[in-house]
């Protein structure tokens, strides 16, 4: 697939997707543990970056291969890289203990023991968890209606949701 000299951008991208694709999708499909969506994306990214760097892809038709092959490498490990950097993700709420709608029991119960431990928390604390969870404004709308700065109400919220996971925790 040399690439004729009236041959515009698209076309060559066209090309290059169609001659090599594939072989890269397979060879993504390898590194992400058969996670199929995964590499379709990784796919794209590598595609996208052929044609912002459309100059750099070599012209031979194996060259041009083994480019979008090692692009493609080097967007998995980036990614991997990426992933142990990341912090944990941490769930807010373990919500598994809900009981569903048929258990009356359960659910009074449940109630009972979100009613208790909401009580446990400072007027201010209930006061910005009613706002933010229960009436459903955004920060900015509380920090308005409040008088303080979003970082402060952001960062009380926060601090209110910790506090009400403890005392869920102790009940």
């Amino acid at each position: 697939m040399l690439p004729a000299p009236e041959q515009t951008a698209a076309e060559r991208l066209t090309a290059l997707h169609a001659d090599h694709a594939p072989a890269v999708l397979r060879l993504l499909l390898v590194l992400t543990n058969g996670q199929r969506q995964t590499a379709e994306d990784l796919l794209q990214e590598t595609m996208l970056r052929a044609w912002r760097h459309l100059d750099s892809v070599p012209a031979e038709n194996d060259a041009a291969r083994r480019w979008l092959l090692t692009v493609a490498r080097r967007l998995v490990i980036d990614g991997v890289r990426r992933r142990l950097h990341r912090p944990a993700e941490v769930q807010l709420v373990d919500m598994a203990w809900i009981p569903g709608r048929d258990d009356t029991t359960g659910t009074a119960l449940a109630s009972y023991t979100v009613r208790q431990a909401f009580g446990r928390l400072s007027p201010a604390q209930r006061r910005l968890l009613c706002e933010v969870y229960l009436v459903g404004r955004s920060p900015q709308e509380v920090a308005g209606r409040l008088g303080m700065p979003v970082g402060t109400v952001k960062s009380r919220t926060h601090y209110a949701l910790c506090a009400l996971r403890t005392s869920l925790g102790s009940s």
